[in-house]
């Protein structure tokens, strides 16, 4: 019965855990989780001793628990939205399990389960937030190491320039590669640690701070390299070498720090004496092994797991709908009185804008000698893993800092008919300003709220299956002296005759 459950599991979720084959296979932060199965199955076999001798009582919290991932798997292949399911097959798994072994059972084995939460990728939004939070704070100690050596040195964002050369700290480096399986390890190493709980969790947390401050090591011991013997320091084998080293040496500082635990907390000598990785030994003869039956919420679940398999033949049959649209390259080049000039995005923004399907960035030019740049990001889904990349987390990677944002209400037609509500902001670096407008095209929705952006995609997902949408960004210069009312005029005015022009463009 249990193996029925295996296979039915496997089969309502194959779609998704395909995916996320493909994920650990190419991006390196997630590579880890081809073991983490198998450490997991490791996990269990160590309690097998344990399990033998206790009675399996089954749990109703298990089957609850069981439900809830059904019911958010159901939901997940609805909206095609993967990260979602894949998170319900997680639930599934620990609920099933809680539901056959019960509580007193399950307790000598959830640390197997749990650490199957590693080996799923967080929600591609969350993923930028804190990628980019992290590059900013891996450039700014970065530069702090290469002024150690007296090498002068500027920084504008992410951007850390040397003079002679730029180094821009991108994705790959902002430490997440390290972090994701450091946090993992450190896991392990917290379960397989012999020592108080409170050891356990400062163990496990300072995966954190460790890879924060050993990324920025290593990006500032690039530049110092960089500056004295050229680019290619920074770049090919050397550079990934670089980086195998850095995180061989976050490992040796968690086992430095689980040394010092057990030498002056626990008075042990060595620290293998509290850290060792053990295989379960001969069941002693006296024993008393159970033999236990499927639990009646077990049997429930499979009788539930039946019926989605036979229903699940419905929903492969949803496809998710790609509107047909206009491509950007027909946009107008002119506006009125304004004359625009195109722009291209470089490859490497390309490629951090992930699942990008279509964009425009043109500058647009007044008789007056006033100018506005216009640029819309246009993604035909976002439901597998690319997403709209919000100005609020991109506009600092620049270099700019971003001062009050507020969200106002703006007229976006000549008659004024036609209102929505756009995040408005100043953003500075140095001296220079720039008056920015952003808000996004939601499937015949304009929203400035982030939160709302995200519910109405799951929402859309669901009830007409679709998660297209558009990020539209307005930016003028503030020219020295100039008075930040005459350039919300210059941009409504250019948003009035602009933003119409987007019909055909932006799906609704």
């Amino acid at each position: 019965m249990l193996a029925i459950i295996g296979v039915l599991l496997l089969y309502l979720f194959n779609e998704p855990m395909f995916h996320l084959y493909k994920v650990w296979d190419t991006r390196e932060e997630y590579s880890h989780g081809f073991l983490i199965p198998v450490l997991s199955i490791f996990f269990i076999y160590q309690a097998k001793n344990s399990l033998l001798v206790k009675q399996f009582d089954g749990s109703w919290v298990g089957f609850m628990i069981a439900l809830l991932g059904f019911i958010f798997a159901i939901i997940g292949n609805m909206t095609t939205i993967y990260v979602v399911v894949q998170y319900a097959f997680i639930l599934s798994i620990f609920g099933i399990a809680y539901a056959y072994l019960g509580k007193a059972a399950f307790r000598d084995v959830y640390v197997a389960f749990l650490l199957l939460l590693f080996m799923i990728p967080l929600p591609e939004f969350l993923y930028q937030n804190i990628s980019q939070q992290l590059q900013l704070l891996s450039s700014y100690l970065g530069v702090l190491v290469i002024r150690l050596f007296d090498i002068s040195v500027y920084l504008e964002g992410n951007v850390i320039d040397l003079g002679n050369y730029q180094l821009q700290v991108v994705d790959a480096c902002s430490g997440l590669r390290y972090l994701f399986p450091l946090m993992c390890f450190g896991f392990i190493c917290a379960h397989i640690f012999k020592a108080p709980l409170w050891q356990k969790l400062i163990v496990f947390f300072t995966t954190i701070p460790i890879t924060v401050l050993m990324n920025s090591f290593r990006i500032g011991v690039i530049g110092v390299l960089v500056n004295y013997w050229g680019i290619e320091q920074a770049e090919g084998f050397l550079h990934d070498f670089e980086g195998w080293i850095i995180f061989m040496a976050c490992v040796g500082v968690l086992f430095i720090e689980m040394w010092l635990f057990a030498v002056f907390f626990q008075k042990r000598s060595s620290l293998s004496e509290v850290f060792a990785v053990e295989l379960p030994g001969p069941i002693p003869k006296n024993a008393s092994k159970k033999i236990n039956d499927i639990t009646l919420p077990v049997k429930l679940l499979l009788s539930l797991l039946i019926i989605l398999t036979a229903a699940s033949f419905q929903l492969n049959d949803r496809q998710e709908i790609i509107p047909d649209r206009k491509e950007f390259v027909t946009y107008p080049d002119n506006i009125g009185v304004w004359e625009g000039k195109r722009n291209k995005l470089e490859q490497i923004y390309i490629d951090i804008l992930a699942g990008l399907t279509d964009y425009i960035i043109s500058d647009y030019f007044h008789p007056s000698g006033d100018s506005v740049n216009l640029y819309a990001a246009y993604y035909s889904t976002q439901s597998s893993g690319g997403s709209i990349h919000s100005p609020k987390q991109c506009i600092p990677g620049g270099g700019w800092s971003i001062n009050n944002l507020t969200q106002i209400e703006v007229e976006a037609d000549q008659t004024g008919n036609e209102k929505i509500t756009v995040n408005r902001t100043v953003i500075q670096l140095g001296k220079s300003k720039q008056l920015v407008y952003y808000w996004f095209a939601q499937r015949g929705r304009n929203l400035a709220d982030e939160y709302l952006l995200k519910w109405y995609m799951f929402y859309d997902s669901l009830m007409i299956n679709r998660t297209d949408g558009a990020l539209l960004r307005l930016t003028t210069r503030l020219k020295p002296n100039e008075d930040e009312a005459d350039a919300d005029k210059r941009l409504q005015a250019f948003l009035k005759n602009s933003y119409p022009l987007f019909d055909g463009y932006l799906p609704e």
